[in-house]
């Protein structure tokens, strides 16, 4: 009698590279709310502060840095006070910081998960992304208490603030995607972006305005610190919230945009490559 081998069902990635990718992302966007909230409910499970914390890190970091660039070094921020001129680039920062903090090493978290039971590999890092908005709305009302309390009025451009939060989380994915496909064979970059996150701070203009650091650098070569898409994005906030500056400077804007989107695209091309073998990686 001849023996029958039992039935295998394989699933595995839809074809299509990166329009095939964001197709069927979009086709699971349900599971993406739910790995969203459920990354919220493991940051702060068993922890005594809780959802605090993404208030107390950036208001201890704006403290630090008033003594150090306002109280010390008299740092002259346009006549904006200067914990507040500070929160308001901390907010997007930190956005962007833990967006990318969590979704690079996202894969690696879900190990378990990802063994088990087929679905669009790309919601596990995009779900860390979405999830760190809570945080960032938390932090956004500690920053209007601040304005509040020092006498800042919100500028017309507040409406187009959601643009450049947009613009922070786009580029927190744009990176992450690609440390969180680089980590599944390589887990030396799960210590690569800490410290890639520290320098990338004092690099972004977070503590001072921008107008500092330019004007020390050639005019042939500004286009360089450009390139940081973070630059766009925290001047673009500012602008948005008390128009600091006489205009946004949509060159930094374009230019951090356009960044944005070319590394997005290829990292989302390379993250399809290595998706079919992710689970024998991890």
């Amino acid at each position: 009698m001849k023996r029958t081998r039992p039935l295998e069902t394989v699933i595995s990635p839809g074809r299509g590279g990166l329009l095939g990718s964001i197709i069927e992302s979009w086709r699971y966007r349900e599971l993406l709310y739910f790995l969203a909230w459920r990354d919220v409910k493991v940051r702060y499970k068993q922890t005594v502060m809780g959802a605090a914390w993404a208030i107390i890190q950036p208001l201890a970091t704006m403290v630090i840095f008033t003594l150090i660039f306002s109280r010390m070094m008299k740092l002259s921020t346009e006549g904006i006070p200067y914990p507040v001129f500070a929160f308001a680039g901390l907010l997007p920062w930190t956005l962007f910081q833990s967006a990318l903090g969590q979704s690079s090493s996202s894969l690696l978290r879900q190990t378990s998960l990802l063994s088990k039971v087929y679905f669009p590999r790309l919601l596990v890092p995009l779900s860390s992304v979405v999830s760190a908005l809570l945080d960032f709305g938390l932090a956004l009302l500690v920053l209007a208490g601040l304005m509040v309390w020092y006498g800042v009025k919100p500028s017309w451009g507040l409406t187009t603030l959601p643009l450049f939060v947009l613009l922070a989380l786009a580029s927190a994915l744009a990176v992450g995607v690609w440390f969180a496909a680089l980590s599944v064979k390589y887990r030396d970059f799960r210590y690569v972006v800490p410290f890639a996150l520290r320098l990338w701070l004092f690099l972004s203009p977070v503590a001072y305005p921008s107008e500092k650091l330019i004007s020390q650098i050639p005019p042939n070569c500004r286009w360089i610190y450009d390139l940081n898409p973070m630059t766009g994005v925290l001047d673009g906030f500012r602008w948005g919230l008390f128009s600091a500056s006489s205009s946004p400077m949509p060159g930094s804007v374009l230019m951090s945009a356009l960044v944005v989107a070319v590394t997005l695209a290829c990292g989302l091309l390379y993250f399809r490559r290595v998706e079919r073998t992710m689970v024998d990686l991890l």
